[in-house]
């Protein structure tokens, strides 16, 4: 196995660890919502210190419940991720376009390519 293989099996092992490794250990046990995000206990937090609290703004959409709510965070972050790999794509793409057009340029001429293509800033 090549050493970038090695490190991603090392990545994909310590990430499934970091989601199983809680629900093994029974961190959530004994509360209502064992996995709550930030956004919740916060509000909790801030109920607990100051009941009188009123919130400057109410949100603009409330989703009608926790799945819909859930499925609206998934699709945001799909979102994120399609276009943060087009983007690394296009850039990937464009690198091995300029170094396959110099190699063809170098032979085409009669010299021999050079050992790195130029990269991108």
């Amino acid at each position: 196995m090549s050493r970038n293989g090695k490190i991603n099996t090392l990545l994909l092992l310590l990430v499934a660890a970091l989601a199983v490794l809680p629900l093994a250990l029974g961190l959530g046990e004994g509360k209502e919502e064992p996995f709550a995000g930030a956004d919740a206990q916060a509000e909790s937090a801030i109920t607990e210190l100051k009941p009188d609290y009123k919130p400057w703004f109410s949100p603009l959409y409330e989703p009608p419940s926790g799945e819909v709510e859930s499925a609206l965070f998934a699709l945001q972050a799909a979102l994120g991720a399609g276009v943060l790999a087009y983007y690394f794509g296009v850039r990937r793409g464009r690198r091995q376009g300029a170094a396959q057009a110099l190699a063809e340029a170098a032979a085409g001429a009669g010299g021999q390519a050079p050992a790195e293509p130029a990269r991108e800033p």
